[in-house]
Parts: structure tokens; sequence; C-alpha cells
């Protein structure tokens, strides 16, 4: 049999750490002219998945 593919959006969307899955906040692309500045600031840099959708995405990556 042939091995699984992977999710490629999935692949480019989350990272595997020891803890769990990164993952950047949504929202934060374009149209930020309207969002507050401490909006903005708050939806910098990554945070974890919740554990409830962990399962999801490691279906889509093929980690277990």
């Amino acid at each position: 049999m042939p091995k699984m593919k992977t999710k490629s959006g999935a692949k480019k969307r989350f990272k595997p750490t020891a803890s769990g899955f990164k993952h950047k906040h949504a929202f934060k692309s374009h149209i930020l002219t309207k969002m507050t500045t401490k909006r903005k600031r708050q939806l910098r840099g990554t945070s974890l998945m919740h554990p409830s959708d962990v399962a999801k995405v490691e279906r889509m990556l093929r980690v277990r």
C-alpha cells in the first residue's frame, strides 16, 4: 500500500511541539485599519491548539 498523504494546508498551518501544536492567530492578514491597536497586538505571535482540536490536527498531519 502507498503511504497516506498529509493535508498540505494543515502542514503549512500547524507545527508540532512537545505539548501540542503551534498555530498563528486568525483575522490578522488584511483590512487591519478598522481594527484597534490593542486587538492587533493581542493577535501577534503563536499559541497552542485547544486540546479538543488536537485530535483533528493529528489526523490531518497523520501523526497517529
